[in-house]
């Protein structure tokens, strides 16, 4: 139980784990089959948000969040009270992970590369694992499968690729072009080191 004009706490495995950032960024909120509703992000991680709102929501109820300029995404409202309410992007990310066949074994690397999709802003994401036609890596911006992205490794040429599978806050990713074997033993020297 809360104290009066305490906010409530988020309850999901992904708050828990989740460090909280506060932050003032505008958006809308849009419930299903209604108009958009302007609203105030306060506080960002990766599980979730908190936000003041001038409308009344329902915990559980489904809506859409869109923030200017960074894009849109699922979520769920976890409570209401007093103008400011929280929510849960964790239904959006029960995605599941399609197979996918590989053509080449993964290793595992520590690193960053600079991914962008096309038409937005590029950012320095940690890799995870690397193969001469793919890699998994974190996101900032959630992307949809079958995004394209752009990969980029320091002192190579950028790398074109598709979004095979989104889960949470990671992705995979398949190179158009393999990376040719030589060039591949080099990339995972420098990566590694």
């Amino acid at each position: 139980m809360t104290e009066p004009g305490a906010q409530p706490e988020y309850t999901s495995r992904l708050d828990r784990q989740g460090v909280r950032r506060p932050v003032r960024l505008r958006g809308f909120l849009v419930r299903t089959g209604e108009v958009r509703h302007p609203v105030q992000l306060t506080d960002l991680h990766y599980g979730g948000c908190g936000i003041e709102t001038p409308i009344e929501l329902v915990p559980g109820e489904d809506v859409q969040l869109s923030v200017l300029g960074r894009g849109s995404i699922p979520a769920a409202v976890r409570w209401c009270k007093d103008g400011r309410a929280g929510l849960d992007f964790a239904p959006a990310m029960q995605e599941e992970k399609k197979e996918v066949e590989r053509r080449s074994a993964r290793i595992e690397v520590p690193g960053e590369v600079a991914l962008r999709v096309t038409g937005k802003a590029t950012y320095r994401v940690r890799i995870h694992d690397l193969s001469t036609d793919g890699c998994k890596v974190e996101l900032v911006e959630r992307p949809s499968v079958g995004d394209k992205m752009h990969v980029k490794f320091e002192g190579l040429e950028t790398l074109d690729a598709d979004v095979c599978w989104v889960v949470g806050h990671t992705a995979g990713l398949k190179f158009e072009h393999s990376i040719h074997p030589a060039v591949f033993g080099l990339l995972l020297e420098r990566v590694g080191s």
